[in-house]
């Protein structure tokens, strides 16, 4: 096991981080920008180094300054968190050339999977289904016209390099295609200095179910079971579930036994997740994360299993700690991301938190690094912290929820509480009948 760990992020997944750690009995080394001196993590932290000023490209993405933070403190391995360098291939590889362990899976594998061409072809050869559309990337309009007829429209254009809806664009029709092309090669080629798109047939109204996945990098993968985050706005999840209300039991096991079996043959090392759209009753592969997610504690609360200690062991070269027959499910969980934003036109709110009172009772956890007078920076995203609640059944999940979100107080800035608060309430959520658009649509009409 490890004696010290860098942790190369910020904000609340940087505590969640540093907590396993510390129940593991390793130092910790926190990193942070001029911007977050007086961060949680910093203060929770065994040792601190300021990594530059605020923009993340000069701290948190500048990967010299890191490495120097590591040999300055004797890390010997870095956790990556989400985000920022936690699916950059090159990152990883420069760590191992430096002798320094990176708490994630091979380079070779985040690259395989970052690139999402690339991780459908990866996908076919391990056997997960696929959403129709073109074999690799598009070269022109014309060529993107050929494929679109073959694929059928409606049909989606994505960034290959692409994340965050970026790079992503909707051609219900011919007449639609040229401008949607150019918009999204356009915005790909900005957003990440790639503009290589390719086709995928638009599904009309599907769910966006995911399943968690460890390996052990030996050979051997276990799953834990989907997340189901179809409540989304411009692409970004804010609500997690798991189960899915739109699953059987019988689709959860075949689906994820599928997954596990395709991460042995693939030989993967630690945590990831494989997405899905879900439709009519059939799954489509359509990307993976070579990270540990956002809503991980969906899992956790369902499980009992600690991911980020699965990661460090996996890194340390322990293997996992459970078989796929250790692995069972409890209840019903859900998990809020509470932003500091205007909850109706969803504007950034940065500024001081002048009071913060976190809910809490059976069933609830929140994941956050925020206190009263803690200063919100308008730097990076705007996630305050994540609310999670846990039930026997998905209607005591519900209950619990609405009760916590009324507990929830974070004065001095806007706040995303109101609209969960009203989303807990309506028909189709507690239905559990809603997709990957109801959100979109339903925040038109209020």
């Amino acid at each position: 096991m490890f004696n010290k760990v860098l942790i190369a992020n910020r904000g609340e997944i940087a505590v969640r981080v540093l907590r396993a750690c510390k129940e593991l009995g390793i130092q910790t080394v926190a990193v942070h920008s001029t911007a977050d001196a007086d961060a949680m993590h910093v203060r929770l932290a065994d040792e601190s180094v300021c990594i530059g000023p605020p923009p993340a490209r000069e701290s948190y993405l500048n990967i010299p300054q890191i490495l120097a933070a590591c040999e300055i403190t004797g890390a010997e391995a870095v956790h990556p968190g989400y985000g920022f360098l936690s699916e950059n291939a090159r990152f990883a590889d420069i760590l191992a050339a430096h002798k320094l362990t990176f708490i994630g899976p091979k380079a070779d594998h985040i690259r395989t999977m970052g690139d999402k061409i690339e991780a459908k072809r990866t996908a076919v050869r391990l056997g997960l289904p696929i959403v129709p559309g073109s074999n690799g990337g598009v070269e022109d309009v014309a060529d993107a016209r050929r494929k679109a007829g073959e694929i059928g429209y409606p049909v989606l254009i994505k960034a290959a390099a692409g994340g965050g809806g970026r790079g992503m664009k909707v051609a219900e029709s011919a007449d639609r295609l040229e401008e949607a092309f150019n918009t999204a090669r356009a915005e790909a080629r900005a957003a990440f200095g790639d503009g290589t798109v390719y086709l995928e047939k638009y599904l009309a109204h599907p769910r966006h179910i995911e399943f968690q996945v460890f390996g052990d990098g030996r050979g051997a993968a276990i799953h834990l079971g989907e997340r189901d985050c179809s409540l989304q706005r411009r692409h970004q999840k804010i609500w997690e579930e798991s189960p899915s209300p739109a699953l059987a039991p019988g689709q959860r096991e075949e689906m994820g036994n599928l997954v596990a079996k395709a991460m042995a043959e693939l030989g993967y090392s630690g945590a990831g997740t494989i997405e899905f759209l879900f439709e009519d009753g059939k799954f489509y592969f359509i990307e993976m994360n070579t990270r540990l997610q956002v809503e991980h504690p969906v899992t956790e609360a369902l499980t009992g299993l600690d991911l980020v200690v699965e990661q460090i062991r996996v890194a340390a070269g322990e293997g996992l700690s459970v078989r796929q027959s250790d692995v069972k499910f409890s209840g019903h969980a859900i998990e809020c991301r509470i932003n500091a934003e205007d909850p109706a036109t969803f504007t950034p709110s940065p500024g001081r938190i002048t009071y913060y009172h976190p809910p809490g009772g059976l069933g609830v956890r929140i994941d956050s690094s925020a206190y009263q007078g803690y200063r919100i920076p308008p730097y990076y995203d705007s996630l305050i912290g994540k609310l999670i609640v846990h039930g026997r059944t998905r209607e005591e999940c519900l209950a619990r929820l609405k009760r916590a979100l009324g507990e929830f107080v974070v004065d001095g800035i806007s706040t995303t509480i109101p609209l969960f608060q009203k989303l807990v309430d309506e028909p189709d959520i507690i239905s559990g009948n809603y997709n990957i658009h109801w959100l979109e649509r339903r925040l038109a009409s209020w």
